[in-house]
């Protein structure tokens, strides 16, 4: 079975154009390691909610765009060989260095697919 690496973020819609330029470089570099798949989509249709909801989970605030992306790998072993040389590439470790706040209110994680068609 093939294995997820989810997220969910939010974004000042004043830094959504440099998001979408740091998305597609890291689109490119887990896809040139090994990724079976890399998505990221904007929200849409994600309602406040009371008890939970994206909108609470990460925290939004006025004016941020969420975002729930993911990775899809042919494993989980194949998920901790590619992220090791997602993190070690250097293409993306000036990016690390300067995250932006908003960054601590991402929500990630890693799935095993259980059912897959």
């Amino acid at each position: 079975m093939s294995y997820v690496d989810g997220f969910v973020l939010p974004v000042p819609e004043s830094e959504w154009e440099e998001y979408v330029k740091s998305a597609e470089l890291a689109a490119k570099v887990w896809m040139e390691h090994g990724a079976l798949s890399y998505v990221e989509a904007r929200a849409d249709d994600v309602p406040d909610g009371e008890l939970t909801s994206f909108p609470l989970a990460v925290k939004r605030e006025e004016g941020d765009i969420i975002v729930f992306s993911f990775v899809t790998y042919a494993s989980r072993e194949d998920r901790d060989r590619v992220m090791k040389k997602v993190m070690e590439d250097p293409r993306l470790q000036a990016g690390m260095q300067n995250m932006p706040a908003y960054m601590k209110r991402l929500i990630y994680g890693g799935f095993e697919v259980f059912i897959e068609r």
